[in-house]
């Protein structure tokens, strides 16, 4: 089956964030944090990814070689060829499928938040639904699959005024994001470029770019978490052991304080 990626042209999006709409529309997400959506002195709204946002467009201000200029970038889920969430989930909730999409069943996942921690790009969220129990479910991006597996693209691709969503086979999406590339230099463009060819595996969203990853918010070079190995083989199967039970419980309390490390960063 050949791999599906979702082509996002930077160079296109407007910012009208018709992307975010049409998303929560078809995926029945409620507004930030469950109330009427304010205005908080920027113009990102909401101001992050969440339980309830599965894209956004992203400003950044950038002063590049033409002086300068907003940057917009949409944020979601990465789909990664190699994805760490996946890995590490412990429940089988988050899986990849043969066309590439890292899917997402609600009902499996016991919120444990490892994807939360070893996903290199910070995309899943989790959302507490017991605030007496701590229980908790995560959530993100999944590409429409209930959409594209029946033929049809996802929302935020079919709602694009500006066409610069574009969604289909992988190694036909990079094919466009090259030429596109190759049109915006010839243009002036000296420092556009294709992400997400080679990383980690090759991602499920591409991004054209008018300035470095860097400058959008995007590692350059994101690294596989190395612990997520040691996760997946050593620590996960020690529940299945008796006299690993009493260690689990004290490092599940631990996680569930502490939801929100990013495993990158630990040293």
């Amino acid at each position: 089956m050949a791999r599906l990626a979702m082509l996002i042209d930077e160079s296109q999006c407007t910012a009208c964030r018709g992307c975010q709409v049409a998303c929560k529309q078809w995926n029945d997400r409620e507004g930030w944090l469950y109330s009427r959506t304010r205005n908080r002195g920027s113009y990102e709204n909401p101001p992050d990814l969440s339980p309830q946002t599965w894209t956004r467009i992203k400003f950044t201000e950038y002063e590049g070689p033409d002086g300068f200029r907003w940057l917009f970038l949409k944020e979601g889920c990465m789909h990664c060829g190699d994805p760490a969430c996946v890995a590490v989930c412990p429940t089988g909730a988050l899986k990849q499928q043969p066309n590439g999409l890292v899917t997402f069943e609600r009902e499996l996942c016991n919120g444990c938040g490892y994807c939360t921690q070893f996903c290199p790009f910070h995309i899943p969220r989790l959302e507490v639904v017991n605030p007496l129990t701590g229980e908790a479910k995560s959530s993100k991006c999944v590409f429409c699959q209930d959409r594209v597996t029946n033929g049809l693209l996802p929302a935020c691709v079919k709602t694009c005024p500006a066409k610069a969503l574009d969604f289909g086979d992988r190694d036909e999406m990079i094919a466009k994001g090259q030429e596109r590339v190759k049109a915006l230099k010839a243009r002036g463009y000296t420092q556009a470029n294709l992400y997400g060819v080679d990383q980690l595996g090759g991602l499920g969203r591409l991004y054209v770019l008018i300035a470095p990853p860097e400058a959008y918010g995007l590692p350059a070079n994101p690294q596989y978490p190395a612990l997520a190995n040691v996760w997946q083989r050593i620590i996960q199967p020690l529940g299945n052991v008796a006299f690993g039970a009493t260690l689990l419980g004290i490092l599940g309390a631990f996680l569930f304080v502490r939801r929100k490390i990013r495993m990158e960063e630990v040293r």
